[in-house]
């Protein structure tokens, strides 16, 4: 209770803050009352949908999600908007206090310029303000397809032009329209992948979540067939149960509802990819993550069945098990595929210019393909969204890795 009353009172103090500026850039009463509507709306909205209209075991429900999306969007606004008017207000505080301390007649008071700076305040702030509103329209279904080709000099001659279609992250309990959800999974299948790999995430929290998107997912088609690992959300661990075996089944089912879609999950497992005489591994790992994340991984177990020096493509959800675990074991994985971050689902992509979100200072490997010590990974941004239920600058993706060998290229 006191968490709320703590950010009840700094949510009003900051919009109070914001309302000086609205006031000052506009002379009409009408635009200062639908601030304070709005901002009341949104605050009342988002304490509606996590106190009284929580559904029970539902963590992330939609319209807590959109909750919590709109919230996000106000303070956004509302924080930019007083760093303006602080800077401001601290400059008029030490003019006050200079002409206490050395009697200056000067007027430290400046209404023009005060109006001026509440007009770029507010003209800053409208832009992340409705970039996030579209991104919970538009952004979260902007779907974009990312190819690469990758060569390697140890590549089976065979698997010369191999194509892996890599998603990830898919989060159905976030899904709200069939008709986005419908065409995304057509734009995977029309790559044309000899390989569909799915590296974690199948749900946001239970198995449930995933039963009116079965039959859609089912259909997902590739010659060599769909692979899947687990995520950290797939193991029903942020949502309370009412017992523990509760929790196991829910986890049973999930695993039986992939296999039912027809996606060959990989428990700590390996699988041989094979052209003729040719042949490159598949390794997929249960997540492992640092810090609390779960780590069910087991690279050890998930490698026993393979030769050291075979071509390897390993599944791990989480791209800290690359750094933490991969990298310095004695195979050599030539390809990890990962996901996990959603690349945050904000932050700034201009390619060949500019790549940054925030999750780059919790993540060292975020989005699109690292190397170190010859060993490749990519990290998908993700199929779905969760949190925040939209997409700014970081969009959903599908991605498409061709194989080359080098000697052929």
């Amino acid at each position: 209770m006191l968490r709320w009353i703590f950010f009840i009172v700094i949510y009003l103090i900051l919009g109070f803050y914001a309302l000086q500026a609205v006031k000052t850039s506009s002379r009409f009463p009408w635009v200062y009352y639908t601030f304070i509507a709005l901002s009341l709306l949104v605050l009342g909205n988002f304490i509606y949908q996590f106190t009284i209209g929580e559904e029970p075991g539902r963590v992330l429900s939609r319209p807590k999600s959109y909750a919590f999306g709109f919230l996000l969007a106000m303070l956004t606004f509302k924080l930019i908007t007083v760093i303006f008017l602080f800077s401001e207000d601290i400059f008029r505080l030490l003019g006050g206090v200079w002409a206490k301390l050395f009697g200056s007649s000067r007027e430290f008071s400046f209404p023009e310029r005060r109006r001026f700076l509440s007009l770029v305040a507010l003209g800053i702030a409208s832009i992340p303000f409705g970039a996030l509103l579209l991104g919970m329209y538009k952004g979260k279904y902007n779907f974009k397809v990312l190819t690469y080709e990758m060569e390697f000099d140890d590549l089976p001659e065979a698997f010369h032009g191999y194509r892996i279609t890599q998603i990830s992250d898919v989060h159905s309990g976030s899904f709200d329209s069939r008709k986005e959800i419908e065409y995304a999974v057509n734009l995977v299948n029309q790559q044309g992948g000899d390989a569909i790999m799915f590296t974690g995430d199948l749900v946001n929290n239970k198995t449930e979540e995933m039963y009116p998107w079965k039959d859609l997912f089912g259909t997902l088609k590739a010659r060599d067939g769909v692979f899947s690992v687990l995520g950290n959300h797939d193991y029903g661990d942020y949502v309370p149960w009412e017992t523990e075996e509760a929790k196991a089944e829910n986890l049973r089912n999930l695993k039986n509802l992939q296999r039912e879609m027809g996606f060959d999950l990989l428990l700590n497992e390996s699988r041989y990819l094979q052209r003729g005489d040719d042949r490159i591994a598949l390794i997929g790992v249960e997540n492992w993550g640092k810090g609390g994340f779960k780590k069910a991984g087991d690279l050890k177990k998930a490698s026993s069945g393979i030769s050291k020096d075979d071509f390897k493509i390993l599944m791990s959800h989480d791209p800290s098990h690359w750094e933490e675990r991969v990298i310095p074991d004695d195979y050599h994985y030539h390809l990890t595929l990962s996901g996990h971050t959603h690349g945050m689902q904000f932050g700034i992509e201009i390619p060949g210019w500019v790549k940054w979100s925030p999750v780059k200072w919790r993540y060292r490997q975020w989005a699109g393909i690292y190397e170190q010590m010859g060993q490749y990974i990519n990290v998908n941004r993700g199929f779905g969204f969760i949190g925040y239920p939209g997409r700014v600058g970081i969009w959903p993706e599908i991605t498409v890795i061709t194989l080359k060998k080098k000697s052929l290229t």
